[in-house]
């Protein structure tokens, strides 16, 4: 057989086995471990430790993808995979990605690949379309100041936009306090952020130079103006240059929302940049539903949302507007005589927009996507998503040893163990030990729970439900080891129902006719208001037939039967004025004749 190389001849054979293996993978993905089980240093043993002086034959390249590559691969398209939040792909965005990995254009200017640029700049007005942007975010020239850029990530876009942010605070403070230098000032710069925002808030400070201010949220896990303006107005007088606030909409550890609105007012009110970190929410305001979070938008400065998330369209592609890209000129310009063109200043040149100067064409395969799937098609993903979610959380409700202890919202429960934080934290080591599901943890103001996202378009109800009795099967034998006993507070004991209700009785009649009852545990019985219940529930179904005498007959016939009595004869008796305290097994306490005429009329008008 003739060995086959990398050379053009083999080219389009080599790439259809490629393409066929990923096919498979992605069909087959259910049936791998989804955490892998190796230890720090497994691939040493498997590769030479130099790189070959010849080239090697593509079977033998090809083959090692299973023998040294997949045994030590993290399976994050996996319906079991449910640690962090999605990192989705699809077979559209696939496609794009070859495409312009095959074009491998670098879009840093216009001219360098002006389909590059213009491209995205086009899928960035669809895109914040769709999210129900305003314009003053969209690329409209004459219009608006503002537009989007494709950034790697949510973290680089964070910090591009803090960038900018401090740029724009440095030269206001120059306008009205001159004297000081650019350092002097940085060194009294002070950002905000909630303390639910993601660690790479922190990191943008950090590189930044500049205070990041934590601010304590709500019972919520939300941000609040007010706490927001009185931190603000503490480092004022203490000196400081409040010049940037980051509002999460969907946290990391719980996908909380802080209040824009509220935070809005107070940036604006004190000439702040508001950024809004949106990573893993951001795609779900496709939805209009779920745009109610995105109220107060028109006044953040910028936004940045990950649709190699939950779009479908792979790593890495983040989508960043801005409401004044003079903001990010300022911060990133420079043009040496090379990187300048005819249409300088005309026409998009992202190397302003960004802190690398290359940039990919990742527009390609957001395009490919957005066409493939459609506005409706990618909203109906989202919403199964939530759905997949909605119907976890119902089944953990359900189970008295577990506790929900932060607001469902979109796509990701947490949940957690009753009781002391080790518990939980055992659970989940014990769960990605076995490497059938795979999920991560978070602290939730001193709370250990299990982050649980719907992170695939492979998950299926059959899925959770899998998934669930994984947890639930670990959850017993290790509550059986350490002899850990939970007991169910939502059941009430039928003598406490007794207690409760003196009338009520051990079984229940499932029948209408007193003279043949259906007896059967009535343990299960709610305990009811009577007055309550013939207000809401029983007046007019039955109550417009009691006075007639077949109900007359009814009510003689049941309290000459002697029988516990089923709840809709128990609610005649009561209609008709006949209190349990009047009932003594069956028995009236008065005496039963014609004259209960006078019972019926004075029912009338109750």
């Amino acid at each position: 057989m003739e060995e086959r190389s990398l050379t053009n001849t083999w080219v389009p054979l080599l790439g259809k086995e490629m393409v066929d293996y990923i096919a498979d993978y992605l069909q087959n993905i259910r049936e791998r471990r989804v955490l892998p089980d190796v230890q720090p240093g497994y691939m040493r043993s498997l590769i030479p430790e130099s790189a070959p002086l010849d080239g090697e034959r593509w079977e033998s390249i090809f083959a090692d993808v299973e023998r040294v590559i997949m045994p030590g691969i993290t399976h994050w398209q996996s319906p079991h995979m449910h640690a962090y939040f999605p990192a989705l792909n699809s077979f559209p965005s696939l496609l794009g990605d070859m495409l312009a990995d095959a074009i491998n254009c670098l879009g840093f200017t216009w001219a360098s690949s002006p389909a590059c640029t213009e491209l995205e700049s086009i899928v960035m007005n669809w895109l914040g379309k769709m999210i129900g942007l305003p314009d003053m975010f969209l690329h409209l020239p004459g219009h608006s100041m503002g537009g989007g850029v494709i950034q790697t990530t949510a973290s680089e876009a964070t910090l591009v936009c803090l960038l900018a942010g401090r740029t724009m605070a440095i030269r206001r403070f120059h306008e009205h306090t001159p004297g000081l230098q650019d350092a002097e000032i940085n060194a009294r710069l002070v950002a905000y952020c909630s303390d639910q925002a993601h660690s790479s808030v922190e990191k943008a400070a950090l590189i930044g130079l500049v205070r990041m201010r934590f601010i304590e949220s709500d019972d919520q896990l939300s941000l609040r103006g007010d706490a927001l303006r009185d931190a603000i107005e503490e480092d004022i007088k203490q000196g400081l240059i409040p010049f940037w606030v980051c509002a999460t909409l969907g946290t990391t550890g719980a996908c909380a929302f802080d209040h824009l609105a509220e935070i809005g007012e107070v940036c604006a009110c004190h000439n702040i940049w508001l950024h809004v970190d949106a990573a893993y929410a951001g795609s779900a305001f496709i939805c209009p539903e779920f745009r109610v979070w995105l109220k107060g938008i028109e006044k953040a400065d910028s936004i940045a949302f990950n649709p190699s998330k939950w779009l479908m369209v792979h790593f890495d592609c983040t989508a960043m507007w801005v409401k004044n890209s003079g903001a990010l000129h300022r911060t990133f310009n420079v043009a040496p005589l090379y990187l300048q063109h005819e249409n300088s200043g005309l026409a998009i040149d992202y190397m302003h927009w960004q802190i690398p100067l290359s940039k990919r064409f990742r527009a390609l395969k957001l395009w490919f996507v957005l066409r493939s799937f459609g506005t409706r098609g990618l909203q109906k993903h989202i919403r199964e998503g939530v759905r997949l979610a909605q119907k976890f959380e119902a089944l953990v409700l359900a189970d008295h040893r577990f506790e929900i202890p932060a607001t469902r919202h979109l796509g990701m429960v947490v949940f957690r163990l009753k009781g002391e934080n080790e518990l939980t934290e055992k659970l989940l080591k014990r769960l990605n030990h076995r490497g059938h599901l795979h999920a991560v943890p978070a602290s939730l103001k001193g709370r250990y729970v299990i982050r649980f996202t719907v992170t695939s378009t492979y998950t299926s109800n059959d899925d959770i439900l899998s998934d669930w009795n994984e947890i639930r099967t670990v959850t017993t034998d290790l509550l059986s080891e350490l002899n850990v006993q939970m007991v169910d507070r939502t059941r009430v004991p039928l003598k406490d129902t007794r207690e409760k209700n003196e009338a009520f009785g051990s079984s229940l009649l499932l029948a209408n006719s007193p003279m043949s009852p259906k007896i059967v545990n009535g343990s299960f019985a709610a305990i009811f208001d009577a007055d309550e219940f013939l207000a809401k529930v029983y007046a007019g179904i039955r109550i417009s037939n009691q006075d007639s005498p077949a109900m007359r007959r009814r009510v003689r016939g049941i309290l000459m039967s002697g029988k516990q009595f089923s709840l809709d004869s128990r609610m005649d008796l009561v209609v008709h004025g006949i209190g349990p305290g009047e009932v003594r097994n069956g028995i009236e306490s008065k005496a039963i004749n014609e004259d209960l005429e006078e019972v019926w009329e004075g029912t009338k008008g109750r």
